[in-house]
């Protein structure tokens, strides 16, 4: 039978018997060692016991490792547990049909710093998530980074420049006259990538944007994170199409990096790796019923060995050469119309391949993703002023082709979550309708966004933008109306919605956490453990992070005997967060059978509806689980 217990509303305190063992929980953990002139690989129990420990730890033997100043502090940062939620904002948000201030779509913007977010997200989104796809500051020298408070004191903190966030956090310039330039940069990457890790399916992919300036850093983090068994492969994207003339650099750049990792590189195989979009110029030159066709040699390379065999051509050429294939399978595909011979018939043999059979079995992508394919930088800003009908209301957008290629490659398929957690201007938001309305899926995006102030003689801060937020919110708008209008009744059915939640502290004053310090002479000012001005709504978003319910859940209210109870899941939780709660109330929610049920502390009625709330539940639904506030 279940009892009524207090929900404990903070995120997870993220804190084997042999090395593999090990290594699949840490893989961080394992490390190199010299040993009887032999190198080994063992276990760094000083890491070890850092990731299991709330406090710094010291370490002392020298070992193949990559680190920096603070590192400790980082991965006590990522194991911190927090207090915070997150508030429905619903005049932000957008219907799944694109009316404004609708609030039943599955996607999610979520405003606010990534780290506190990301903490939040654990409980429910736990090993969820099938792609996840950053485009971090690239610490470039003139990016703000968000500056976590272990990295200084809170003098300091307090004392230096750079602008403040709404919760008083300071986002800081990390400039390269900094004496912690990467340091800074490592420490805010470092438990934001820890954490991400998690949220991974075991079959999912992290997909990592970033250009010269910390490659080499932020790929020693994913081999530690990650395994460098699980490194899948770095693109290099062609970001541009035209030629640079940059004089302060004797090699022009025209290429960005995407370092890409899987969760479990077994798994992602187990799943299936997805394919890009068909390249290559196919026609119908002999009007072949089957359809336009290209063609390759059926002799093979000077690096390849074949069968030697003599083809003789329409023109009487007899060649005897290394060819691709048996004879016998030369002989089945010369009758079948498969094998083609150039210059009228007086040219080497050429295997044909069809259109047709080619986007059946899709094209697997490459190492160099070229910007015909994917996307350049020059048509990412006309994309945004097309948009927003003005320019640079944001710099440097990442292209929609380039977001989609990689959602197609990670095999991301209908209902699957997309995380984005350095959103930006929303442009995997774009990529993820824009792809739904093609195939006709159901994928979903989670997108983080730090509310970073525009600068106030800026486009975007002209055109009434005062933080990055306002602009990727409203590119999603713009861009699922777009999609939906072009796309018409054939994606009726589809999500171009959001809603919006911003982080803020939590609904609970502190008294709900540590209750033991509550004194005498508090104890009549602190009957309600919520604070002022938080609604019901508010409290419903904490209670489902909490319990780890999909904050994309289906939500309706009810009226009980007066009462709105919100019905989370079609009846999966019912929670009521009004006063005077009466055991009419009580009753007619254990009569509907939920899994959950929550209500407030403070909200019964009187001492009877207290005392009799176990008898009710015990009565008509004895399996739901009884939680209070």
């Amino acid at each position: 039978m279940n009892h009524m217990t207090h929900l404990k509303l903070h995120s997870l305190d993220k804190v084997a018997a042999n090395i593999d063992a090990i290594a699949a929980l840490f893989p961080n953990a394992v490390t190199e060692v010299l040993r009887d002139g032999k190198t080994e690989r063992a276990i760094d129990f000083d890491v070890l016991r850092q990731e299991l420990s709330d406090s710094i730890v010291e370490g002392r033997e020298e070992r193949y490792q990559f680190t920096w100043p603070d590192k400790r502090k980082a991965v006590l940062a990522a194991n911190a547990p927090i207090t915070s939620t997150l508030r429905p904002v619903v005049e932000d948000s957008v219907g799944k049909d694109g009316t404004p201030g609708g609030f039943d779509s599955e996607n999610l913007y979520l405003e606010g710093d990534n780290l506190e977010v990301l903490k939040l997200l654990q409980e429910t989104y736990l090993g969820k998530v099938k792609m996840i796809y950053i485009d971090p500051p690239y610490n470039t020298g003139n990016d703000f980074v968000y500056e976590d408070d272990f990295a200084q004191s809170a003098a300091e903190y307090l004392a230096g420049s750079g602008q403040y966030d709404e919760a008083g956090n300071r986002m800081v310039t990390n400039t390269e006259s900094n004496g912690r330039f990467h340091t800074d940069w490592l420490n805010m990457i470092y438990p934001r990538l820890k954490l991400a890790k998690d949220l991974l399916a075991d079959n999912g992919v992290i997909c990592i944007s970033i250009d010269d300036n910390e490659l080499a850093q932020i790929k020693k983090i994913c081999d530690e994170l990650f395994g460098d068994s699980n490194f899948e492969g770095h693109i290099h994207w062609r970001r541009r199409h035209n030629q640079p003339n940059d004089k302060t650099k004797m090699i022009g750049l025209v290429a960005e990096h995407i370092l890409v990792y899987a969760k479990n590189g077994k798994q992602l195989r187990i799943s299936g790796v997805g394919k890009i979009d068909l390249t290559g110029d196919f026609s119908n030159p002999d009007n072949d019923p089957r359809g336009a066709w290209a063609s390759k040699p059926w002799k093979t390379g000077s690096d390849q060995s074949g069968s030697r065999y003599v083809i003789k051509t329409p023109t009487g050429k007899l060649l005897e050469e290394e060819w691709m294939g048996e004879e016998q399978t030369y002989l089945e595909l010369l009758k079948d119309n498969r094998i083609f011979f150039p210059k009228g018939g007086d040219g080497m043999p050429r295997k044909k391949y069809f259109k047709f059979e080619r986007e059946a079995e899709g094209q697997c992508a490459t190492n160099w993703w070229d910007c015909s394919q994917f996307g350049h930088n020059q048509g990412a800003n006309m994309c945004m002023l097309e948009l927003f009908g003005a320019k640079n209301i944001f710099s440097n957008p990442k292209p929609v082709e380039l977001i989609r290629g990689l959602i197609q490659i990670c095999n991301v398929k209908s209902e699957d979550i997309i995380l984005d957690f350095f959103s930006g201007s929303a442009t995997t938001a774009h990529a993820v309708m824009q792809l739904n309305a093609e195939d006709g899926g159901h994928r979903k995006f989670i997108l983080v966004q730090l509310p970073e102030k525009t600068d106030e003689k800026s486009e975007a801060f002209k055109a009434g933008y005062p933080n990055i937020c306002e602009i990727g919110k409203e590119r999603i708008r713009r861009a699922g109306k777009k999609i939906l209008e072009e796309a018409g009744e054939a994606a009726a059915l589809q999500d171009f919605g959001f809603r919006c939640l911003r982080l803020d502290s939590s609904n609970m004053e502190d008294v709900y956490y540590e209750p033991e310090k509550l004194g005498q002479q508090d104890l009549f000012s602190q009957v309600d453990n919520v604070k002022e001005g938080r609604t019901a709504e508010d409290l419903l978003f904490q209670v489902m992070l909490d319990m780890g319910i999909p904050l994309s859940s289906k939500i309706s209210e009810r009226d009980i005997a007066g009462k709105k109870v919100f019905d989370v899941g079609d009846g999966f939780l019912l929670a009521c967060f009004d006063s005077a709660v009466t055991e009419a109330v009580v009753t007619e929610i254990a009569k509907r059978k939920p899994q959950y049920a929550v209500l407030r502390d403070s909200s019964m009625a009187n001492d009877s509806v207290a005392t009799n709330f176990e008898q009710i539940f015990a009565s008509y639904s004895p399996e739901t689980e009884r939680k209070v506030l």
